[in-house]
C-alpha cells in the first residue's frame, strides 16, 4: 500500500522528538511537511529541536516552518519541568536544516491546496496546542478540502494531567482547540482524539534503551538518551512514548479502538478550563441544549490502545 502523505505540527519536546523520528522512519508514513507552534517550550526553541530531530532521523528536506509564538488568549503555561528548559531534557543541538521563510498557517494552506490538485488528502498530525490548526481553519476554511483527518494528541474522557480536568496541549490554548474542533464539525474533517486515557499506556525502558543505543544509528543513540535521561528524572523504569502513539495510530490503525461522542473544550476561566468535555450518554433524548452552548464536535475519542504492539511498533522503526 501507498504509504499515508501526513504533516505534523508540533512542539517538540521529548515525546514530539519520539513522533518526528518515527514519522521519519516508518515506511507507511510520508512526511509532507512540519510546523511548530509555542507549547513545551519557546517556538524558536521548538523550531531549532524539531530541526535537530529531523537530522538525527536521517530526513530528507521536508519543508518546516515557524508558528504561532503564544496561545490566541492568554500567557501559556510553563512546561520546562516536564521537559527541561530546552524542551528536549537538555539533549538540543544547533542546526543547519533550512527553515521555510512562510509562516505555519501559510505553508499548510499551501500543502493542503496541492493536495486538493492531485486528489490526494493529508492526514494532519498535530502534538501540540492547537493555535496553529485555528488560525488555518478560520483565515482558510477551504484547505479543509486538503484534509483526510485530523489525529490530534490532546483531552482526555476523564481526568487531566496538568489540571485535575485539563490535559496540557489543549490546556495550553483552550480557545484554539475549541475553534479547531468546531472548524472541524462546520467543515465535516473527520477527527481522532488520542487523549490522556491512552497516551501513558504505550511504555518503553530501559532495556529498549540499550537496544536503541547498540544500534549506532543517530535517531536510536537521541532516543535512548532520551529514554534514560526521562528515566532517570522520574525515578522509573519506563517511561511513555506520548505523543508518538499518535503517529503509531496512523501507521497501524488496528491498534487503537475508538468511539465516536460528542466533544466541548470548557473555555471558562474556572476550575475545570481547558477540559475536554466528551459526552458518554448513549441517548440523544437526554442532552439538554442550554442557552449559549456552543454545538458539540463528534470526535473519534480513542478508548483503548495495544500498548505493547505500538511499543515493538516504535521501537523496530527506530532500529530500522
Amino acid at each position: 500500500m501507498a504509504p499515508t502523505p501526513v504533516i505534523m505540527d508540533v512542539d517538540t519536546g521529548i515525546d514530539d522528538a519520539f513522533a518526528l523520528m518515527f514519522a521519519v522512519r516508518h515506511p507507511g508514513v510520508e512526511l509532507r511537511a512540519v510546523t511548530c507552534v509555542g507549547g513545551n517550550t519557546g517556538v524558536d526553541q521548538v523550531v531549532a529541536n524539531t530541526c535537530y530531530v529531523l537530522d538525527a532521523a536521517g530526513a530528507g528536506e521536508i519543508p518546516l516552518a515557524r508558528g504561532a509564538a503564544a496561545p490566541l488568549l492568554v500567557l501559556p503555561p510553563d512546561a520546562g519541568r516536564f521537559h527541561g528548559e530546552d524542551g528536549l531534557g537538555g539533549f538540543g543541538r544547533q542546526s543547519d536544516r533550512r527553515i521555510d521563510r512562510r509562516p505555519a498557517v501559510d505553508l499548510l494552506r499551501h500543502e493542503l491546496s496541492a493536495a486538493v490538485a492531485t486528489g490526494e488528502p493529508i492526514t494532519l498530525i498535530a502534538t501540540a496546542p492547537l493555535t496553529n490548526l485555528a488560525l488555518l481553519l478560520r483565515a482558510h476554511p477551504e484547505a479543509a478540502a486538503g484534509i483526510e483527518r485530523l489525529v490530534f494528541m490532546g483531552g482526555s474522557a476523564r481526568s487531566g494531567n496538568v489540571t485535575a480536568a485539563a490535559e496540557h496541549n489543549v490546556f495550553h490554548d483552550p480557545e484554539a482547540a475549541a475553534i479547531t474542533l468546531a472548524a472541524a464539525r462546520d467543515l465535516d474533517i473527520p477527527v481522532t482524539m488520542y487523549g490522556l486515557d491512552v497516551f501513558g499506556q504505550v511504555l518503553v525502558d530501559r532495556s529498549d534503551a540499550d537496544r536503541l543505543a547498540a544500534s549506532l544509528d543517530p535517531a536510536g543513540q537521541l532516543a535512548a538518551a532520551l529514554i534514560r535521561a526521562r528515566c532517570s528524572l522520574l525515578g522509573v523504569d519506563a517511561i511513555t512514548i506520548g505523543d508518538a502513539g499518535t503517529v503509531c495510530a496512523v501507521a497501524d490503525p488496528d491498534g487503537l479502538t475508538t468511539h465516536p461522542h460528542p466533544v466541548r473544550v470548557e473555555t471558562g476561566f474556572g476550575y475545570t478550563r481547558g477540559q475536554t468535555l466528551v459526552d458518554r450518554r448513549e441517548s440523544p433524548a437526554d442532552r439538554v441544549r442550554l442557552p449559549g452552548w456552543i454545538p458539540a464536535t463528534t470526535v473519534d475519542v480513542a478508548e483503548h490502545v495495544d500498548a505493547r504492539g505500538y511499543a515493538d511498533l516504535w521501537v523496530r522503526t527506530l532500529l530500522g
